[in-house]
Parts: structure tokens; C-alpha cells; sequence
């Protein structure tokens, strides 16, 4: 492209004419600026877009040499067991009228007499079950006889 030529002009005043004449030569020059910037960056843009579709046919070739990936379809975990069970099946025997059992002693937190106080529990719970709707009334009222020392912090 070929610069334009500003008319020579005698006279040292510049003239509207000649204002916009410079202002067209100056935006020209910036015309001119972006294009060169533009190919620049279009070039680079090209090599950027062949680098990147070199790597994506490397991956893809690896990933043509890898063994295929196992379905593996996820299991839930199951819970862990709870042994409900109780240590006898009072309900098998026949009894036409259930005896009132004992009321459990209150449980202190004593690892000594520990078992004793939940077989008594056990025992009370299973001989009364009509009494006991829910679980949560069951372990109510086990806390309620843990009063005393280091039971009382589980009870609270």
C-alpha cells in the first residue's frame, strides 16, 4: 500500500483542509499498525491449533494402547451387623402369666459389674416388651439407671 502525499503547502497556517488531511494520514499509519499485529497473531493462532491437534492425536494413540477399563458397578456398603438377638427367647416358652421381673440396680460406670447390669436390662426389657414400644424408650430407660460416676457422663 502506498502512503498518501500531503500537497505542499507555502504557508506556515494550517488550514481545516490540511488538518483533516494529517488526521487521515495518522489513522491510516494505525490501520496499517493492526493489520501487521493482526497477521502476526493469526499466524500464531495457526501454529497454536496445529500443536494442539499433534497432542490430541498423541493422546489419542495412547490412548488406543491402553487395556480397556473394567465396568466396575459400585455396591453400597452394609451395615454392620447389630446383634440384637437376645440371650434367650422368652416368648418361645409357654407362660400364661409372665412373672414381674426386678427392676435393674443403678449402674455406676463399674467395668466389673457391667455385664451383670446389661444381662438385668436385657432380662427387664425382654420380660416386659409390651412396655417397650420403641428403641428409643428402651435406651431411655437404660440412661435412666446409669446415675452414678463415670455413667452419669453417658446419661446426660
Amino acid at each position: 500500500m502506498t502512503q498518501p502525499t500531503v500537497p505542499a503547502n507555502s504557508s506556515d497556517t494550517s488550514s481545516p483542509q490540511d488538518n483533516a488531511w494529517n488526521h487521515l494520514l495518522a489513522l491510516e499509519t494505525q490501520v496499517q499498525t493492526t493489520q501487521t499485529s493482526l497477521t502476526l497473531h493469526t499466524t500464531e493462532l495457526a501454529g497454536l491449533c496445529q500443536t494442539m491437534d499433534t497432542i490430541s492425536h498423541s493422546l489419542q494413540m495412547l490412548l488406543e494402547h491402553l487395556p480397556p477399563t473394567p465396568v466396575v458397578t459400585p455396591t453400597p456398603p452394609t451395615p454392620p451387623e447389630i446383634n440384637s438377638a437376645p440371650y434367650f427367647d422368652v416368648s418361645a416358652a409357654p407362660h400364661p402369666k409372665i412373672p414381674h421381673p426386678a427392676l435393674s440396680d443403678t449402674y455406676d460406670g463399674d467395668r466389673a459389674v457391667g455385664e451383670c447390669f446389661l444381662q438385668s436390662c436385657v432380662t427387664y426389657i425382654q420380660l416386659s416388651s409390651e412396655a417397650f414400644a420403641s428403641d428409643a424408650l428402651k435406651i431411655s430407660w437404660v440412661l435412666s439407671y446409669m446415675k452414678l460416676g463415670h455413667a452419669s457422663t453417658y446419661a446426660l
